[in-house]
């Protein structure tokens, strides 16, 4: 591929480029490129959304680019206020750490590792004393702060915004100044963020970086955007009958988009199955995610294992847990995993979504009294094998 090419590209998937000629030059100039992502570990699982960018920063990495994979361990203590309504509790240093030990694995799972830089921005904002942090908070008015949606949202409805709040895209933007980086890439959400970078480094006597964003990847839901605390994702560590699973679940109608920013396939693969037979699509798409990130091998096994659930089936690889006789269902769901407590666990039974081999069950008071093996089932595709002793 040629800097033409990728310029090309990034044009046509972005959202919004701030300086088009600029990033054009840059691309063309034949240097090398340092090329920033930051990511809030506030939860330590990438998805697809990650994906689209990622996927970008791949492209410019097998140009020859530096990817410089921020890990925004020291802004995850206050936490990123973009699109939120209230201020966010804040992490510990420690538990941002703890969330991020599996960042690496992931993301290397589209970046090449061992041309990717991963630093973590606790290395420079820890580092800074009073006097650089007031030096800092010179550099940007109040007002132009405030031009953010949620905080001036926020602030005209009279809901709190806590100070600390206010630096967080003053940090992120030192980062920019930090690594001196040359162009940023984010989602849609980070527009704000990256801008005051590009200001910033200004600021400090640097050129300003170029900002790309992309669109965010709307979640299985097909309203709002990919995330795990809405459990609309797919993520990119999950198993491979998982993954396949949740591919044949998007939305027809946002198929094609999912096609377009999350995978590598041409247009003329697939644009025109999309309108002629979905489920051939659905099935192409759940086939080309799980080969990119567990390998052609894994595809036959997962996909047969979906026909089989869809039939009506039950897997054969099923975990299975032993409970003593007397156990309630409510409580082998809840241990299970199979509902996050025991409350839900019933509103789950008597909703109808609770089977015993096959048995639909309402009652939230059942008991396991007889001694066996019982396959209980959670809607059409969520599997437990109940040992009763």
């Amino acid at each position: 591929m040629t800097p033409n090419e990728a310029y090309n590209i990034i044009m046509r998937d972005a959202l919004n480029v701030i300086s088009p000629e600029g990033l054009k030059s840059r691309l063309e100039s034949g240097k090398k490129l340092i090329i920033k992502m930051g990511a809030d570990p506030s939860r330590p699982d990438l998805h697809l959304g990650h994906s689209v960018v990622l996927r970008k920063l791949k492209m410019l990495q097998d140009l020859g680019h530096e990817i410089v994979f921020v890990i925004g361990d020291f802004t995850a203590m206050i936490g990123d206020p973009s699109g939120r309504s209230k201020t966010r509790v804040p992490l510990t240093f420690e538990q941002t750490r703890q969330n991020a030990v599996s960042y690496y694995e992931q993301v290397t799972k589209i970046l090449d590792k061992n041309k990717t830089r991963i630093v973590y921005n606790s290395e420079w904002l820890g580092k800074m004393n009073f006097e650089d942090v007031l030096s800092l908070a010179g550099k940007y008015t109040l007002a132009r702060i405030l031009e953010r949606d949620d905080f001036s949202k926020r602030f005209a409805e009279n809901r709190p915004i806590g100070m600390h709040e206010l630096f967080y895209p003053l940090m992120q933007g030192y980062d920019s100044v930090a690594l001196h980086a040359d162009i940023e890439v984010g989602g849609n959400d980070q527009t704000f963020n990256l801008i005051v970078g590009r200001d910033l480094q200004k600021d400090y006597g640097q050129p300003s970086q170029e900002v790309i964003t992309f669109p965010l990847l709307p979640g299985l839901d097909g309203v709002e955007k990919m995330s795990k605390s809405l459990d609309n994702y797919i993520g990119i560590d999950e198993p491979a009958d998982i993954m396949y699973e949740k591919c044949m679940k998007v939305p027809d109608n946002i198929l094609l988009t999912y096609f377009n920013l999350t995978t590598d396939l041409p247009e003329e693969k697939y644009k025109e199955l999309c309108e002629s037979d979905i489920r051939a699509a659905h099935t192409l798409y759940a086939e080309t995610i799980v080969a990119l990130y567990h390998g052609e091998e894994a595809v036959s096994a997962a996909a047969a294992r979906y026909s089989n659930v869809a039939g009506g089936g039950v897997p054969d690889d099923i975990k299975s847990m032993e409970f003593a006789s007397g156990t309630r269902l409510v409580e082998v769901l809840s241990k299970s995993g199979l509902a996050p407590s025991n409350s839900e666990a019933r509103r789950l039974i008597q909703g109808g979504g609770v089977k015993i081999d096959g048995t639909q069950i309402t009652d939230p008071n059942k008991i396991f009294e007889k001694h066996g093996e019982f396959v209980v089932s959670k809607g059409k595709n969520k599997f437990i094998k109940a040992v009763i002793k």
